[in-house]
């Protein structure tokens, strides 16, 4: 299945990422101007970028509480798993399973051969095997756009700003009461208040793009959009206690745990409703193609 390509959505991606450019380079002049000492601190924190980037599924995992299961413990899904794979063009990733009554799901991974998708008994036990299909192609879609490596790039000087913020003083040697210091610390906050919402909002707009992918992989837009209202309809009724522990864990589920007015605002992924509208869209599309 193929469609024509939304402009819109690239559009939005890409001036997102060059705001987000250009917000870095003022950010590295400024460091250069007012930090005459910051390359050992660059270095640091690329240090620890390099192991997030390496490492971050194993420390999702162990977050999730998930754990690697073979075909003989969850037959179906690794069935589903390689057939969608195939269908996704990827090597099939390593599966995974979280023993929680939230309902939702996550990839991680730092490229196509290093992937795993992970769910939780939560999920298994809400959908139908097309809507099942929906979600699981959905993070397969993630692995296939390398939404793990792109977000973690667009996060690195935005971690080192609040790195800066926090710790700014300490850089400064003799000079840490002076005003350049003082300057280097309001810039940093700056931004790494205007990073976290384009980063967000590069989150957004990428989760748009991998229910692209999953339609185009299942070739069933509204599989997924009735995943997507299962799921949503569910969170109400999990615990709250349940919902606290997964919570820091939204930037990769499926569907975000909800947290008011500025949860929105600085959400990791659009509304509900929102996708589903876009997916029922995307049906009409492929039906008259």
């Amino acid at each position: 299945m193929d469609w024509k390509t939304d402009w819109g959505l690239r559009g939005r991606m890409a001036f997102t990422m060059f705001l987000l450019f250009a917000l870095y380079v003022v950010f590295v002049g400024a460091l250069t101007v007012y930090f005459g000492d910051f390359l050992f601190p660059l270095i640091m924190l690329g240090g620890f970028a390099v192991a997030q980037y390496f490492f971050s599924d194993k420390l999702a995992l162990r977050s999730m509480g998930a754990r690697e299961v073979d075909p003989d413990e969850y037959p179906d899904l690794h069935r589903r798993i390689e057939r969608l794979s195939q269908q996704a063009d990827l090597p099939k990733p390593t599966v995974a399973v979280a023993n929680t009554r939230v309902p939702n799901a996550f990839a991680t991974g730092r490229n196509k051969k290093n992937a795993t998708v992970a769910v939780t008994t939560g999920l298994l036990e809400s959908l139908d095997e097309d809507e099942l299909d929906g979600v699981l192609a959905h993070e397969l879609a993630h692995v296939k756009n390398r939404d793990v490596m792109v977000m973690t790039i667009a996060s690195f000087l935005s971690t080192i700003a609040f790195f800066i913020v926090r710790w700014g003083w300490l850089l400064g040697g003799d000079n840490r009461q002076g005003a350049p210091v003082i300057v280097a610390i309001l810039v940093s906050l700056v931004v790494w208040v205007v990073s976290f919402l384009l980063i967000r909002a590069l989150s957004r707009y990428r989760e748009y793009s991998a229910d692209r992918g999953a339609a185009l992989i299942t070739g069933k837009p509204g599989a997924l959009a009735s995943a997507l209202m299962t799921i949503d309809g569910r969170m109400d009724k999990v615990p709250k206690e349940d919902l606290r522990e997964e919570a820091e864990m939204n930037a990769f589920f499926i569907i975000p745990i909800k947290a008011g007015f500025v949860g929105k605002i600085a959400s990791t992924h659009p509304s509900t409703e929102n996708r589903i509208e876009r997916l029922r869209e995307l049906e009409k599309e492929m039906e008259t193609a």
